[in-house]
């Protein structure tokens, strides 16, 4: 226990980018560890990239049918037999809050792989997850790491303006991915919590390229800012769209799906703006829920917005898509949106909500058979209630 809290201490202490080889020199000293990798999950939600690399993939790892890629998707420590000797490797997964960060690879002699140390090594992947979170302020190091390819402006853009990919809480679990990850420029979701009420946005801007990225940039900093000031769901869309039109005048808008969710009782308020649509999961049944459709933020001066409600009960999933997903085309002919995604939901039902939204999209990306210049957005809304995990 010493240990590991000496190991919390060095790595709080270090600098933003060198927290690897702070760790690696802790993790030899305290435990015997002979070798110490971070792999980090890349944007696009495919491979595991090694941290020791300067980028652009070299080493890599795939997230599917790797050791370390079935720890990442379990979030279970996993064991690998050493290539030489009698040491042993252990993944240990490296999530903050449900934002399933990445691999931490601790390889130990097998005499040292007592349950107290690993249970320690969990403890300490944990703790470097919150050091990278605060390291990325000062550093490039570590998103740097996470590309495999370079990112488009718009795409550089869309991801510094995101939450994270994943959030997990006692009543309910987040996830959502964009795509195509590195060139993203109009979709993007949001989400907060204050420990008594959720709130959730899923936004889609007109247009391509940086221009859609600054005109969602511009919807959701007004969104950001409604809502940190305490104002209603429908004062947050109405001052939004007070902002957005003030600066296009009409010309352009923005697509956008409000939520806030009262975590004590499931009920949930929603305002439509827009294009992104929400379908249910409850039990079998997979259906759209139909909304009262309002104007997206920015089309006319001064919109007025209602909100209407909705109940959540425990064992819910929502899924919320742009779009990009259930307009995508088949070759054959017909929309995703026709059958193929109420199919998806019901194949992606087991996955966890971090989980589900690639695995969704993966699944429009087969259905289409060719590349798209459109976004793609899927958020999965897991409500567990106050009653289950």
């Amino acid at each position: 226990m010493t240990e590991r809290f000496e190991v919390g201490a060095a790595l709080r202490a270090s600098l933003p980018h060198a927290l690897l080889d702070t760790l690696r020199d802790h993790l030899t000293t305290a435990y015997g560890a002979t070798s110490v990798r971070l792999f980090l999950t890349d944007y696009g939600g495919t491979v595991l990239s090694p941290c020791d690399s300067s980028g652009g993939g070299e080493g890599a790892l795939p997230i599917a049918g790797s050791p370390e890629g079935r720890a990442l998707g379990s979030q279970e420590r996993r064991e690998q037999q050493a290539p030489h000797g009698e040491a042993v490797d252990h993944h240990l997964p490296v999530t903050v809050r449900g934002d399933r960060i990445g691999i931490l690879t601790v390889r130990l002699p097998a005499g040292r792989s007592t349950p107290v140390v690993l249970d320690e090594l969990r403890q300490v992947a944990g703790q470097l997850g919150h050091e990278i979170l605060v390291a990325e302020r000062d550093t490039d190091v570590y998103q740097r790491v996470r590309r495999v390819s370079r990112l488009t402006v718009a795409a550089e853009m869309q991801w510094q303006l995101l939450p994270a990919r994943a959030c997990t809480a006692a009543q309910y679990s987040v996830g959502a991915q964009l795509e195509p990850a590195y060139a993203v420029h109009g979709d993007n979701f949001d989400w907060a919590s204050d420990g008594d009420e959720l709130t959730l946005t899923v936004t889609n801007g007109m247009g391509q390229g940086v221009d859609a990225s600054l005109l969602t940039h511009l919807a959701v900093s007004a969104l950001r800012n409604a809502r940190r000031a305490g104002v209603s769901l429908a004062d947050q869309a109405a001052l939004a769209d007070q902002a957005v039109y003030a600066h296009y005048r009409g010309r352009l808008h923005v697509s956008t799906l409000l939520l806030r969710v009262e975590l004590a009782t499931g009920r949930m308020e929603i305002v439509d703006a827009g294009s992104p649509q929400m379908w249910r999961l409850r039990g079998k049944c997979v259906e759209r829920i139909e909304l009262d459709k309002q104007l997206p933020l920015g089309m006319f001066e001064e919109s007025h917005y209602a909100a209407e409600s909705f109940t959540v009960e425990p064992g819910d999933r929502l899924l919320f898509v742009s779009d990009g997903v259930y307009e995508a085309p088949s070759p054959r002919g017909g929309k995703y949106v026709e059958g193929a995604l109420a199919r998806a939901l019901h194949a992606t039902r087991l996955l966890p909500a971090a989980l589900a939204p690639g695995a969704v999209l993966r699944d429009v990306a087969e259905y289409r058979a060719a590349e798209t210049l459109d976004d793609a957005l899927v958020l999965c809304f897991d409500w567990f209630g106050n009653d289950l995990r």
